[in-house]
């Protein structure tokens, strides 16, 4: 069957967050008294959810309670600093131009919060991406298949039409786990060796090669 539904993930994707990121995580850090954390370090720390982001970058052995502040305190501070230098990679726009002339149907799935999810996407893509869906207390956070599910429900797709695009060993399980083919990315924050070895059906290194992708399938 033709691909008809092309389902993204967020950052390391669409979007360079990363700088942000790093902000609003080295703030919540200071404010606890807590070693801050460089960009590269960041990087490896992001693509399993604020929680986990959290629990990487505090010192070993630290408290629940502690941990949860901190989380508070990044949380409050990313929903109002995650578009200061935030924007779309490279080719990206472009990209979603084509796809919409296609007439695919696009949505985003992310680990991130869903109200920074929805935010972000209707700021930079809401000519081309109407369903976007981050973590909640509704939907569990990915490798888990659930956000992908509640996209193509809400895109009225079915798992044999649709490819899933990322950036990490997390976006391949994630799209293996919802039965569909992924196409890893190496513009984002894992390189091509960790995409390999996760098991991507297809590896990309711009955009615009994703066409080529879908005309042959």
């Amino acid at each position: 069957m033709t691909y008809t539904t092309v389902i993204f993930d967020m950052d390391g994707t669409l979007l360079n967050t990363l700088d942000d990121l790093k902000d609003s995580l080295n703030y919540a850090l200071n404010q606890m008294g807590f070693p801050t954390r460089t960009l590269d370090e960041v990087r490896q720390f992001v693509g399993n959810g604020a929680r986990r982001l959290i629990e990487r970058a505090v010192p070993a052995g630290t408290a629940k309670e502690t941990l949860d502040t901190c989380l508070e305190i990044y949380a409050k501070h990313y929903a109002a600093n995650n578009q200061n230098k935030t924007k779309p990679y490279d080719g990206i726009i472009d990209l979603l131009k084509e796809l919409k002339d296609k007439e695919y149907k696009l949505a985003i799935v992310s680990n991130k919060f869903d109200s920074s999810v929805k935010a972000l996407c209707k700021e930079h893509y809401d000519e081309y991406i109407k369903v976007a869906i981050g973590e909640s207390q509704h939907v569990a956070r990915k490798p888990a298949p659930d956000s992908v599910f509640t996209a193509m429900k809400e895109l009225g797709s079915k798992v044999e039409e649709t490819i899933y695009i990322g950036d990490s060993d997390v976006d391949v399980h994630t799209a293996h786990n919802a039965g569909l083919k992924c196409v890893g990315v190496t513009w984002g924050f894992r390189d091509r060796e960790i995409l390999q070895n996760a098991g991507a059906d297809y590896i990309i290194d711009k955009p615009m090669e994703l066409l080529k992708i879908l005309a042959d399938t």
